[in-house]
């Protein structure tokens, strides 16, 4: 059994910074790739950003040069460094994680709002 746990969500004013953390525990083997995707009220699940085991990354065309994707590959740990937050960004950010399977974590709610 897999959990990945996010943490770090909550509430900021727009130019804010956030980070987020996603630990991975259980039976897992290798992790290929980390992400991280956000899913705003009413709108479709889309990727913010990934990084391979061998650090390469991607991301989202929206948050290009204001985030930053990292990960601990000695604690299974993926971090996502949110900075000059705007209140599009508001929305459930998941953690993913490809191991063999994908596995995805509950979410975790970040609004930006004055």
């Amino acid at each position: 059994q897999v959990q990945l746990v996010e943490s770090g969500g909550g509430l900021v004013q727009p130019g804010g910074s956030l980070r987020l953390s996603c630990a991975a525990s259980g039976s897992i083997f290798s992790i290929n790739s980390m992400g991280w995707y956000r899913q705003a009220p009413g709108k479709q699940r889309e990727l913010v950003a990934i990084i391979t085991r061998g650090g390469s990354t991607n991301y989202g065309d929206s948050v290009k040069g204001r985030f930053t994707i990292s990960r601990d590959n000695a604690k299974n740990t993926m971090y996502l460094q949110m900075n000059s937050l705007k209140p599009e960004d508001t929305a459930v950010y998941y953690c993913n994680i490809v191991a063999g399977v994908s596995y995805w974590g509950k979410g975790t709610l970040v609004t930006v709002s004055s």
